[in-house]
């Protein structure tokens, strides 16, 4: 690709997929990437990225401009740089709950915008991605694919799924996360240290995923496989599901989508 790219926000998520374009062989002269504090992204200095806390001087020498801010400082961040963004421009936002005709009414001018909810294993170029548009071109949707696939997998969806899109692909991050934390605990209080139950803990559900991914089964066709009668397995699976396991998991998700649709 040999479009610059500007990042406006590098928190969390702006640096996940900063890294991620990264070691998918993307040059860092051609990405910039804005913070107040930019001493908080030293890393990507050392490594040739312009880092700058100038929001528009980033939109000014960018074609592609990703905004990764906090979702109540995009309204104000789009008036800033409105009067420099062309309609040649193309605008990504990664920002929740902010929908694509919010951010036209706040530009000056109408350059194809994207939304786009990747997750934060963007850093280590395994993001779901999903990426939602009204009038991009076929060749603005290919150059936004190929964007968020060298972070990942990226799927097309509607916009009206895309707070969906957030609860279940980038707070299911924190969701898997906690599972696996419990996994560990559980590890330690049955006889492993921290070190070897985590590094069981991981790629067990590290593998668990490829089965699905690679198989395409649904998973309690793969949880029958392990599953004999009278075994120690269903015994746990079932005492989970009489304290609430999935009930639980299903309750959060909907809960994490009330509060943003909210």
């Amino acid at each position: 690709m040999n479009k610059k790219i500007a990042i406006i926000g590098g928190g969390n998520l702006g640096q996940a997929i900063a890294s991620g374009l990264l070691s998918d062989d993307f040059k860092a002269s051609e990405l910039t990437i804005t913070r107040h504090k930019t001493d908080l992204l030293s890393t990507f200095k050392d490594q040739g990225v312009t880092i700058t806390s100038n929001n528009i001087d980033a939109v000014k020498t960018s074609q592609i401009v990703i905004i990764a801010v906090k979702p109540y400082k995009i309204e104000s961040v789009l008036k800033e740089v409105s009067s420099y963004i062309s309609n040649e421009h193309l605008i990504i936002s990664v920002v929740s709950d902010y929908t694509i005709d919010a951010i036209n009414e706040t530009l000056k001018t109408t350059p194809i915008v994207f939304r786009a909810m990747p997750n934060t294993a963007a850093s280590v170029n395994e993001s779901m991605t999903c990426i939602a548009s009204h009038n991009a071109t076929e060749e603005d949707t290919k150059t936004v694919t190929t964007i968020f696939n060298a972070l990942g997998k990226t799927i097309s969806i509607n916009e009206q799924l895309m707070d969906a899109a957030t609860v279940l692909g980038a707070c299911g991050i924190a969701y898997v996360l906690r599972f696996i934390r419990g996994m560990i605990q559980g590890g330690i209080e049955i006889g492993f240290d921290a070190k070897t139950a985590t590094e069981i803990a991981t790629q067990t559900v590290k593998g668990a995923s490829e089965l699905l991914l690679q198989k395409g089964n649904h998973p309690e066709a793969e949880i029958d496989k392990v599953t004999t009668p009278k075994g120690c397995t269903i015994a746990g699976l079932n005492e989970m599901e009489h304290q609430g396991f999935s009930s639980a998991l299903i309750r959060g998700i909907k809960t994490s989508y009330d509060n943003i649709s909210d």
